[in-house]
């Protein structure tokens, strides 16, 4: 039927002049679209005859008979959106013999060059937006982006449009492009009767962008899906974490087998509910999209959250009714971290410690000024600067330690002595305010405390085994028997030196000379020296029972009550 309609339109043999001229715009380009009705005296659009649906309303679809304006109508027509849509479906579903005799001749030669050009600036438009995936950056401005200022080299246009904007100083058919685009934009801005571009085609709008990020989207989630059918088992990894606007995004990894471990993240999701079984339904959404079967999942690894390890109704039981041969496994990493970061608050002193190393590092860090006084004493060529410590990344108390006091028992590449420079500096500075000196006193005697470098150099020692750990287990591409021997073996490293506190205060002793001759070769006249020994303290006097001896003050041994007490680590494998 289709062809058939086509086969008698469009119709031109009007002979009222009126209508003839319409035939024709005014830049002298034939107008094949528009078909003539002698019966009802009317001009019909055959495209969107045809290709429209059969709820579409238009006056070229209902019969434009309005010839005083039949002109503007016509060229208003032309331009929309709808028309241009119905064109594009006569082009995909027409012989060339039927575009030929729609556009005639040298229509066609031009729509050919048009369509070519625009290909052509679209390849420069995704490999724009490959580049700026690919360097991680923001592709949008908030504002700036309308192309009728994109001539303005004062404005900020964002990531995408400076790029483009670029490009087109050098490439030619994009400089075209531009100069047309911006040009149009221009007059249509200015234009009282304008909403919007209307339909200026630009390929630079977020809709042009969005839609080549789907595509590149999609392209890579079908050669991941391709790849998976092939392995023929997979396991899932997912968690949920908050983005900017405080919205809970759902990410879930999928890793399979080929010649290599994969490790892939499929999609991101926003979800609106935590319990397991939002869960399980999210990640059959996923899996349908990518046409995976739910039973060729044999595991996840999640944290050890009760919404994911439920007996009842946790993700791990709900996601095993599905598939028999499921197997849930506790990510170790996290467990690792878990263990880790309660020994460091399980005890005061710990806690302390690295309160004391943050809070230096944020004090230095607040001030230009300090940070210049900390750049003038640093005896480091590198220049390196000390990061508070983020809650983030599981190794950055590793990190902040090995900084300031160096690797265990080898404190040659610390900054302790440059910190305590830095601090004393300030300390002395009479033009900053009283609680600034006040605060870098108070951080340096607590880094001149030999309860400071003796818990430091305890936990140097701990992370010398599990930081190692820690990052393997969060690699890509990680080895499991490699992973179970790095656990089983870091796990006997921490039993053998859990009661082995010599080598620990040994450590802490030589740091302590060493940190003193060097504030002694630094400035002669210093007052400044780190604690030798941990201070002693007296135990209450116990008053005697009648008929009892009285016990004298006894002096405990205020180290081996430092071993006693206040040593733990973990005697659990992690």
């Amino acid at each position: 039927m289709m062809q058939v309609f086509l086969n008698h339109h469009p119709k031109q043999d009007a002979k009222n002049p009126v209508v003839k001229k319409v035939f024709t715009s005014k830049d002298g380009k034939s107008r094949k679209w528009l078909t003539y009705c002698h019966e009802r005296h009317a001009l019909f659009c055959f495209l969107r005859l045809a290709f429209s649906k059969p709820t579409d309303s238009n006056i070229f679809i209902n019969g434009m008979s309005d010839w005083r304006h039949v002109h503007q109508r016509s060229e208003e027509h032309e331009k929309s959106m709808a028309h241009r849509n119905c064109a594009e479906a006569y082009f995909l579903n027409c012989s060339k013999a039927d575009i030929k005799n729609l556009l005639g001749g040298r229509q066609l030669t031009e729509h050919r060059n048009q369509v070519k050009k625009r290909r052509q600036v679209l390849e420069r438009v995704v490999e724009v937006i490959k580049v700026i995936g690919k360097r991680g950056l923001s592709y949008r401005q908030v504002e700036n982006e309308a192309a009728y200022t994109l001539d303005n080299d004062g404005l900020d246009h964002g990531n995408f449009l400076e790029l483009i904007i670029l490009l087109g100083k050098y490439d030619v058919c994009l400089k075209e492009h531009l100069s047309n685009v911006i040009e149009k934009s221009k007059k249509l801005h200015v234009s009282p009767e304008s909403r919007g571009r209307g339909s200026l085609i630009s390929l630079l709008s977020k809709t042009t962008v969005n839609s080549v990020i789907d595509t590149i989207r999609n392209l890579i989630q079908q050669n991941i899906s391709t790849e998976i059918r092939k392995a023929g088992m997979f396991s899932v990894q997912l968690d949920t974490t908050q983005d900017i606007t405080a919205q809970d995004q759902y990410s879930v990894i999928l890793r399979y087998v080929t010649d290599v471990v994969n490790e892939r993240l499929v999609a991101v999701v926003r979800c609106s509910a935590s319990t397991g079984q939002s869960f399980v339904d999210l990640l059959k959404e996923v899996l349908e999209h990518l046409k995976l079967d739910s039973s060729l999942c044999i595991g996840n690894a999640t944290d050890g959250a009760s919404n994911m390890q439920g007996h009842y109704r946790g993700f791990s039981a709900l996601l095993a009714s599905q598939s028999p041969n499921h197997v849930h496994v506790w990510c170790y990493s996290h467990v690792l971290n878990l263990v880790l970061s309660d020994t460091t608050q399980i005890v005061i002193e710990s806690g302390s410690l690295f309160d004391l190393l943050n809070d230096t590092a944020v004090f230095i860090r607040e001030s230009y000024q300090r940070v210049n006084i900390w750049e003038k004493e640093s005896h480091d060529k590198r220049h390196r600067r000390i990061a508070p410590i983020g809650e983030t990344r599981w190794w950055a108390k590793h990190d902040a330690l090995n900084k300031i006091f160096g690797s265990f028992g080898k404190p040659q590449d610390s900054l302790y002595i440059d910190v305590l420079s830095t601090l004393t500096a300030i300390q002395e500075l009479k033009t900053v305010k009283g609680n600034v000196r006040t605060k870098a006193r108070g951080y340096k005697e607590g880094l001149l405390r030999y309860e400071t470098i003796l818990t430091a150099q305890l936990f140097l020692r701990i992370f010398e085994h599990t930081s190692p750990l820690s990052k393997y287990l969060q690699r890509e591409g990680m080895d499991i028997l490699s992973a179970h021997r790095m656990v089983m073996s870091t796990h006997d490293a921490l039993k053998k030196m859990a009661r082995d506190f010599q080598a620990v205060k040994a450590a802490a002793d030589d740091f302590v000379k060493w940190a003193n001759e060097k504030l002694e070769q630094q400035d002669e006249e210093t007052d400044m020296e780190v604690e030798a020994a941990l201070p002693q303290k007296r135990r209450k006097k116990k008053k005697a029972m009648p008929g009892e001896m009285s016990q004298d003050d006894t002096i405990i041994d205020a180290e081996r009550a430092y071993e006693i007490c206040h040593f733990w680590i973990p005697k659990t494998s992690p």
